[in-house]
């Protein structure tokens, strides 16, 4: 008799995999509360308007404009809960002594790791998001995709709509001011200013439940969010991708021909 054929080993995801335990909260409560919140607080001195509106317990999407690098390290630090965002997979990866402590460093800040090199990373992020809120905790996400090149606000990926339907989860429009002249890009640290945070109130979707494939619903959810930010950050708001936006000023630098990818239209 012949065995039977065994399916094929099917490898974790890694997306996932760091996202389902909730670890490195004690390194994570040794940076705030110790090594980094604490001078950060007393070098900057940072404005927190809205705390009130992130409940004391529960899941939660934060959805935060991003001005800079540093949007993590200050927005955190304004509330007594953590926060957890995803994170380039290298951050993860690296070797040696180095490497081990920015592994350390990065899973115990609250962040999971993301492969975007390939198609599925959205995906990747939306079961990390999920695994996250399945816990009952704060998950944030940046809708814009990437960082601001020039201080704008701009148009949202419906990722964020997605999963606030899916999970049935509020979410609280988060609006950062001043991080970009804190720490531009480029720059580690270019002026000791004081950057604002402001939480605005949360926000219910549970009138679309169930409406979570629709393109339209989806839409109309990411642009009220982004509404509510842009109220929050005071910024300029276009309504473009972030990623087109930065193709198209490099391409009029260069004089190169405006073609961009479908998925930044």
């Amino acid at each position: 008799m012949t065995e039977p054929a065994q399916s094929p080993r099917r490898e974790p995801d890694p997306a996932v995999v760091d996202a389902g335990d909730g670890d490195g909260r004690g390194i994570y409560w040794v940076l705030k509360n110790l090594v980094v919140g604490p001078p950060v607080k007393r070098i900057f001195r940072p404005n927190v308007l809205g705390a009130e509106n992130i409940p004391a317990t529960g899941a939660a999407i934060i959805a935060s404009n991003h001005l800079s690098y540093a949007d993590w390290i200050f927005m955190p630090l304004a509330l007594r809960r953590r926060v957890t965002f995803v994170a380039k997979s290298d951050y993860f990866t690296g070797a040696g002594i180095k490497g081990r402590f920015q592994r350390g460093f990065f899973k115990g800040t609250g962040q999971v790791p993301i492969d975007r090199s390939g198609g599925s990373a959205s995906e990747g992020a939306m079961r990390a998001g999920m695994k996250v809120l399945e816990r009952g905790e704060l998950f944030g996400i940046y809708p814009e995709g990437t960082r601001s090149h020039d201080g704008r606000l701009y148009k949202g990926r419906t990722g964020v709509a997605r999963l606030a339907l899916e999970a049935k989860v509020p979410v609280i429009p988060c609006g950062v001011i001043g991080t970009d002249v804190v720490a531009p890009p480029g720059k580690v640290v270019a002026s000791f200013a004081s950057p604002t945070v402001k939480f605005g109130e949360p926000l219910d979707f549970s009138r679309y439940e169930g409406m979570e494939s629709d393109r339209l619903i989806l839409r109309a959810v990411t642009d009220e969010i982004m509404y509510k930010i842009m109220e929050l950050s005071g910024q300029e708001y276009l309504d473009m991708y972030a990623t087109k936006a930065k193709a198209l000023e490099g391409r009029a630098v260069t004089g190169a021909p405006d073609r961009v990818r479908k998925t930044d239209t």
